[in-house]
């Protein structure tokens, strides 16, 4: 059952926000999110949480420009995702743009898995590196770090993990979750972290006299915007500024090689980027990269010094990216008959394996599975060694990282290992295990969650008057900065069904009609005739064609009104 909930707002604050300037309709939208003061929407990089809030940064720093100052050899430990490819591009350009001498190496993660393992160090070593730094990992790796320091290679961690019971012993961490850190903003992606050290460097340095002033740290915000938005954190206010600078950047053509080349390969004109580029298109080729094969490829984009060079990686991760797609088509489909025997409405749970799913696919399959039945999902993939690796999503009241720590106490030696978030994570158990995870996820899912959890609840802003569906307002939602935890805006009402068509073999090409007035609209994915009357949950989009701009209703769903 899917129950359609309008988001509730603060009436004065919605009019407080028209006065500032603000359309009428996005102000109550933007009240719906949380703003309280035009003041939360001033977007310069003035308005930035200051970096001194955040713990070690400081020293973080002093210890680079000692590194710069001492021309030692830097190497960056990188992540596998578009974040950690974000954010080793950000450390790589910004310390280059500093003077330092630095490398990068990124694990494959179907050989070596996640984050500073001993393994990784061992490799890492071959570069003789005297200083290790990580990005978007290491806030874990206890053991790595040690293995480092044994060496004679000091480590210094960035990330923004949430840390496990000990910290690993590095020469310096910075991470808003660390215990202690004041940082006000708790849900900055790697690439954030990697830009506000970057910050703190270049403050550093000026300090010394020793800054080159023809580096700017600004030129690195198009990357750090695009790993902000597509590792899914949540779009605060200090995010949300990272994110519009980026915009900005790119629609005044100042984008990198790489992301302009991401945009390009996907059919998106960098001039009129918006924020959810990030999120469906660049970011799904740059994943794909490390999805498939090792983030090389990715990081050789984004770090490109010219567009051919970027174009050429940016083709073969749009390459990777169908074939991604492909793959997980062939998994969903497996999965959904997997699920025939079953009645998931049974379950609080779902735990899926299947022996020729590719452990680099299974977050996206899992991702799905949950959209479609509203259940936290984990499924897993053969991890090679008579391992299995499993990667979940979860819904609303069911923290996945905490659920699975009450596994690991209940069951020890059940999880190898686990990590993760809220609504992300990632373990490691024993092939012959399946079977027990599952009774044991689904013992803890029940006592977590209620059934009323598990009823899928689609948020919308509500009704809008039908006066105001045009292309001016469609223009300025889109332009507005939205992501995870600060939602796209999205409507329902009640429609006639004036037409209806099948367009590309599987689309319904609609025109509704309400109150005198028609709009074109279209629902994907769908070729099941609607009736007469809809109640559609849409979300205004510039449709584009032949050099036409017109306004156009994206329906995510329906049902009979």
């Amino acid at each position: 059952m899917i129950n359609i909930v309008a988001r509730s707002y603060e009436v004065s604050q919605a009019e407080m926000l028209h006065r500032s300037g603000r359309h009428p309709v996005l102000a109550r939208i933007l009240a719906a999110r949380g703003i309280f003061s035009p003041e939360q929407l001033e977007y310069g990089l003035g308005s930035l949480i200051p970096p001194t809030q955040m713990k070690g940064l400081a020293r973080m720093a002093e210890l680079l420009a000692d590194a710069i100052a001492a021309r030692k050899h830097l190497l960056v430990v990188a992540d596998y995702d578009a974040d950690g490819a974000t954010a080793c591009a950000v450390m790589v350009k910004g310390l280059c743009g500093m003077g330092a001498m630095i490398d990068y190496i990124v694990p494959n993660r179907f050989e070596y898995g996640y984050g500073l393992t001993p393994e990784i160090v061992a490799l890492a070593a071959e570069q003789n590196p005297d200083i290790i730094i990580t990005v978007d990992n290491g806030i874990a790796s206890v053991e790595g770090v040690q293995v480092a320091n044994e060496r004679g290679i000091a480590v210094l961690v960035t990330d923004h993990h949430l840390p496990g019971d000990t910290l690993p012993d590095a020469a310096c961490i910075i991470n808003p979750n660390q215990p202690g850190c004041a940082f006000a903003s708790k849900n900055l992606a790697g690439v954030g972290v990697a830009f506000y050290l970057m910050l703190a460097l270049r403050a550093e340095l000026r300090a010394r006299g020793a800054f080159d002033e023809k580096f700017n740290p600004a030129e690195l915000l198009d990357l750090v915007a695009l790993g902000t938005v597509a590792d899914l954190v949540r779009l605060d206010d200090n995010n949300r500024i990272l994110v519009e600078q980026g915009l900005r950047r790119i629609r005044a053509g100042k984008a990198s090689a790489g992301v302009e080349a991401l945009l390009r390969v996907a059919g998106r004109d960098p001039r009129r980027a918006i924020a959810q580029d990030f999120a469906f298109f660049a970011g799904p080729r740059l994943n794909a990269a490390g999805r498939l094969q090792d983030m090389s490829l990715g990081i050789a984009c984004l770090l490109a010094e010219n567009l051919n060079e970027a174009m050429r990686c940016a083709r073969e991760l749009d390459t990777l990216n169908r074939e991604r797609r492909n793959i997980e088509a062939d998994m969903r489909e497996s999965a959904e008959l997997s699920l025939e025997d079953i009645d998931p409405g049974q379950y609080y749970s779902l735990s899926l394996y299947e022996p020729e799913w590719h452990q680099g696919v299974i977050g996206i399959l899992a991702s799905r599975i949950k959209e479609r039945f509203h259940r936290p999902v984990i499924a897993f993939a053969p991890g090679g060694n008579g391992l299995l690796k499993g990667s979940g999503r979860s819904i609303q009241g069911m923290h996945l990282r905490d659920a699975l720590d009450l596994v690991a106490k209940r069951h020890p030696g059940l999880l190898l290992k686990f990590g993760g978030h809220a609504m992300a994570a990632g373990l490691t158990i024993e092939e012959g295990s399946f079977a027990k995870f599952k009774d044991a996820f689904e013992e803890i899912a029940r006592g977590l969650l209620t059934p009323a959890d598990l009823e899928a609840v689609v948020e919308t802003d509500g009704a809008m008057d039908v006066s105001d569906i045009n292309l001016e307002l469609a223009e300025l939602l889109e332009n507005q900065v939205w992501g995870q935890g600060f939602p796209a805006p999205e409507f329902d009402d009640v429609f006639r069904v004036a037409e209806q068509r099948i367009v590309g073999e599987r689309h319904l090409k609609l025109r509704l009609e309400k109150s005198g007035l028609s709009f074109d609209a279209i629902l994907f994915s769908s070729t099941e005739t609607l009736p007469t009357n809809i109640r559609a949950v849409y979300r205004l989009e510039v449709n584009e064609y032949n050099g036409n701009r017109n306004v156009q209703l994206v329906l995510r769903y329906w049902e009979a009104a």
